[in-house]
């Protein structure tokens, strides 16, 4: 009985998990909400891009990293007879990005969001 209540009990822990993150990425942007756009600028660095739409500014900064993934040789076939041919995967690019927005109003912050698949701990 004892494993079945450990197998139920999985979801809900790796759910808390995702939400203390989840949690977690919102308190550090909101810590920016109310700060001037110049005190931004100097507490994050010079933004990536900007824009503007009507009385609201966007800051934005990209944060990307990128590496080649080798095939692995336990992922490959065994060799062939007397060849040296595997079989194998090529490798592959795996990129990771992040875009933190800042929505400006009135020269100060008035929300932040984040997007992309490498935005834990990042500004």
């Amino acid at each position: 009985m004892r494993p079945i209540m450990m197998l139920l009990a999985a979801p809900l822990l790796l759910a808390a998990c995702a939400t203390s993150g989840a949690a977690e990425a919102n308190a550090r942007l909101a810590a920016y909400v109310g700060m001037s756009e110049a005190d931004l600028v100097r507490s994050v660095g010079a933004p990536t891009s900007t824009s503007a739409s009507g009385e609201h500014k966007y800051l934005a900064y990209n944060r990307t990293k990128s590496e080649w993934e080798q095939a692995s040789p336990f992922n490959r076939n065994p060799p062939q007879l007397l060849g040296l041919d595997y079989n194998g995967l090529p490798p592959r690019l795996l990129v990771w990005s992040c875009e933190t927005t800042f929505d400006i109003v009135g020269g100060k912050v008035a929300g932040a969001s984040q997007r992309g698949n490498y935005c834990a701990g990042t500004v």
